[in-house]
């Protein structure tokens, strides 16, 4: 049968709200289905194609952004902050995998969270969750957390305004590969500095032959320019029917929210509503799967969610928690090497990681995140499968929200910056160590396909 971008309405649903006012709902979702798309089918297509590649070994995935973006924080200086941390994030990555890096923001859409919890208590007074400040505010109110329609307008204009601005970024001149090299050069390195120096210096090695082999960015717009890509989860289903288009060109149906959406650990159901809003929509498609992922139920939606067996379709994105992916991603891969299926696999090690610090914040230990990232790559070694890119909640902002990394923030730290409407993130120099790291499983795995080979 004909799939219809409405069929997710007589699936069950999860992680969504009940609004109050069915009329108000309706008229906001006829506004935004008047709105022009966020993204166009082209674009989709060729992430699709860069992602086929990374999972075949030709490119690296480096998907990473805010936890939920904010209404409130929103402004051009935390995109830049952000978008400027992702390309330095990936030069280290270009250097060390040899390969091209694949940037995809988590970015101009996430807006919306899944919750643990339908409600939650303070002082006495429970009240429904906040779930993103495109459904709900955070503010502890009974009127705040009413669900609210006319926030889906407030999220799309801040989305197209947004993408607006990763557009200039990304071809007006300040992703030149000389201009990042500069600010990565910055990095304090602490205990690890002098590594961190010697690979700086082996990449403006390279940049100095470029520059004297006559390679300028005046002369190679490839080198003053990027391209980079938005993604969310796909969890607000009336907000991304509303933004779903039929492609003039092919007749695909696109999710013209965001050039990639994925499916949360939370709505993963095979015969729920997300999967099914999902497999219909041409544009890549991530799937969370976390420890309760069964094999049988990964085998279910890799037929339901890449029928066709296109690579770059779908990516399985791991998150385990640090200590726990040697138990759980083998039986996953062996699910889909009995499949013969066709995935991108990438590391979340934020999700499985989560901890109360003894202060009462939520927290990421940074060593935690690396631990699960190492594994990741050795359970992809031992299996001869290939890692094919990253997954990380990060901001450009100096906060304090995961402890250690090379700053050693501390429990006693977290309150100095603590920003997040949701989940800790990782700051700016913590993003950059994380990226030397993989950088260093990537070259360490590519040397050893090398001495393989000969």
């Amino acid at each position: 049968m004909a799939w219809s971008k409405a069929d997710w309405r007589a699936k069950p649903r999860v992680q969504m709200p009940d609004y109050p006012d069915a009329a108000a709902l309706a008229a906001v979702e006829e506004k935004l289905s008047r709105y022009p798309l966020l993204v166009f089918a082209g674009e989709a297509r060729t992430l699709k194609s860069e992602l086929a590649a990374a999972g075949r070994g030709e490119a690296f995935l480096l998907q990473g952004g805010d936890c939920a973006e904010s209404f409130a924080e929103f402004s051009s200086n935390n995109i830049r902050d952000t978008f400027k941390v992702m390309l330095q994030m990936a030069m280290v990555l270009t250097f060390g995998a040899k390969v091209p890096v694949v940037k995809v923001g988590r970015m101009a859409g996430q807006f919306a969270k899944p919750r643990s919890a339908p409600t939650e208590v303070k002082d006495g007074v429970e009240l429904p969750s906040y779930r993103g400040d495109i459904i709900n505010a955070l503010e502890f109110t009974p009127e705040a957390r009413i669900p609210n329609p006319d926030k889906m307008l407030e999220a799309y204009t801040q989305a197209a305004a947004t993408l607006n601005l990763l557009r200039a970024f990304s071809k007006g001149g300040f992703a030149d590969v000389h201009e990042v090299h500069r600010w990565t050069l910055g990095f304090a390195g602490g205990e690890r500095a002098e590594q961190y120096r010697d690979m700086a210096n082996r990449i403006q090695d390279t940049l100095d032959f470029l520059t004297a082999a006559g390679l300028t960015s005046d002369r190679n717009p490839d080198l003053s320019t990027v391209d980079f890509y938005t993604s969310h989860e796909a969890l607000l289903l009336e907000y991304e029917q509303a933004l779903c288009r039929q492609d003039s060109l092919t007749g695909d149906w696109l999710a013209g929210s965001g050039h990639m959406i994925w499916i949360g650990d939370r709505t993963r159901q095979p015969d729920g509503a997300h999967v099914e809003f999902c497999q219909g929509v041409l544009n890549p498609i991530g799937l969370k799967c976390g420890p309760t992922t069964t094999a049988e139920d990964l085998k279910v939606l890799i037929e339901k969610l890449n029928p066709k067996n296109e690579m770059g379709r779908l990516t399985l994105i791991a998150r385990f928690g640090a200590g726990k992916v040697a138990e759980h991603l083998p039986r996953l891969i062996k699910a889909v090497q009995e499949m013969g299926a066709n995935v991108v696999w990438t590391c979340d090690a934020m999700h499985g990681n989560t901890v109360k610090s003894p202060s009462g914040y939520k927290t990421r230990p940074f060593d935690s995140v690396l631990s699960e990232v190492r594994e990741f790559f050795a359970v992809h070694r031992d299996h001869g499968t290939i890692p094919g890119g990253v997954h990380f909640e990060m901001t450009g902002q100096d906060v304090t929200e995961c402890t250690g990394g090379v700053r050693d923030i501390t429990d006693e730290d977290l309150s100095d910056r603590y920003h997040t409407a949701c989940d800790p993130r990782l700051n700016a120099s913590q993003s950059l160590e994380l990226a030397f790291l993989v950088a260093e499983e990537l070259s360490a795995m590519r040397e050893e396909r090398q001495r393989a080979a000969s």
